[in-house]
């Protein structure tokens, strides 16, 4: 059965190691066979990779894309080492991340890591909010 991709006007989608932008109009494509697909949304670049969980999120594309993960495996590891000291409270994302590349389900992998840079959201809210409420006890701020 064919994957049913709708895009937008201007909209991109890689397919396999290949970038394709959509013209002006709406298209609908049917794509069958056994190729990686990422839509523009779920695609994270070196640029935007600006936070220790959207690198892994990079690293995982980018073994998905290619399906060598030998060229990725050493900076995912040195990766998820950090971020597992700094926070071990990523670990269940992180094991459940890794469980999926084991088993060469790097798109499950990228769906975990998505939920792993949410996690790291609320953990940085957590505490951008405690560093606030801090600075708003001083002293001086009264």
């Amino acid at each position: 059965m064919a994957l049913k991709v709708e895009l937008k006007p201007g909209e991109r989608i890689i397919i396999g190691e290949s970038l394709i932008t959509n013209d002006s109009q709406r298209t609908r494509l049917f794509i069958e066979g056994d190729a990686p697909i990422l839509r523009e949304k779920d695609i994270l670049t070196a640029e935007t990779a600006n936070t220790p969980c959207r690198k892994i999120y990079l690293a995982v594309q980018l073994m998905y894309l290619t399906k060598k993960t030998e060229r990725i495996q050493d900076d995912y590891f040195q990766l998820i080492s950090d971020v597992m000291q700094a926070a071990p409270s990523t670990t269940p994302y992180i094991g459940r991340i890794s469980n999926h590349i084991l088993s060469n389900q790097f798109y499950k992998a990228l769906k975990e890591s998505k939920r792993l840079i949410e996690y790291e959201s609320e953990l940085m809210g957590h505490v951008q909010s405690g560093v606030s409420g801090l600075s708003e006890n001083k002293p001086g701020n009264r």
